[in-house]
């Protein structure tokens, strides 16, 4: 959307999204407010904290924050929708889901989604704007969680340790048995293990 004055009151609202890469699981994308009066010290970007700061910080980012929401797009929305198109429908229902309406929005990445706001996508933004990499470490802290439960339902898959990225154990595993329904079937090695397993017979 074009660009337009703020003043230094307006509210911005971050955007990230977490798994893109993983060959199962949803995507999740959140946004965050965040409370110009309450610093959170310590953000960053996700990928560079470990597990037990990454938790501590989206407890005080949930805590703190003006307005924080999390979006998601299913594994059958990737498959049907590919997963850029999946990711910004995830971005599009977190800023939906917001219980303050924000004047702006900065999105990590160099795509802009369609928010129905003033958007502006920054190239590694979660390394350099505070309420991005707020945003990022709360996606990635929800979406691991869910994945841990994920791998409790179909515990032969590793879930909990991989969170879907495709390791060479994970790999590993769906050449042998197979895919699971969490299993993203538009990547191209679940559409191998499937056709593996046709050549066996066992789909």
């Amino acid at each position: 959307m074009p660009a337009a004055q703020f003043t230094t009151t307006a509210l911005t609202a971050g955007v990230d999204e977490v798994g893109i890469g993983p060959l199962a699981g949803p995507v999740l994308a959140c946004a965050v407010i965040l409370d110009p009066a309450n610093v959170i010290e310590g953000l960053a970007d996700s990928k560079s904290i470990s597990e037990k700061r990454r938790q501590r910080l989206a407890d005080e980012i949930l805590a703190g924050a003006l307005a924080v929401s999390v979006g998601r797009a299913s594994v059958e929305e990737i498959d049907e929708l590919n997963v850029l198109h999946a990711s910004h429908l995830a971005m599009r229902r977190a800023v939906a889901g917001l219980t303050i309406q924000p004047d702006r929005v900065l999105v990590d990445g160099n795509k802009v989604p369609e928010l129905g706001l003033p958007t502006e996508a920054i190239v590694q933004g979660d390394k350099t704007v505070a309420a991005i990499s707020a945003a990022s470490i709360v996606a990635k802290v929800t979406r691991d969680a869910e994945l841990v439960e994920l791998g409790e339902r179909y515990p032969e898959y590793g879930f909990a340790g991989h969170k879907g990225y495709p390791t060479p154990k994970h790999r590993r595993v769906l050449r042998t048995i197979g895919p699971c329904p969490a299993h993203r079937r538009s990547y191209a090695p679940v559409q191998a293990a499937l056709a593996r397993m046709s050549e066996q017979g066992g789909v």
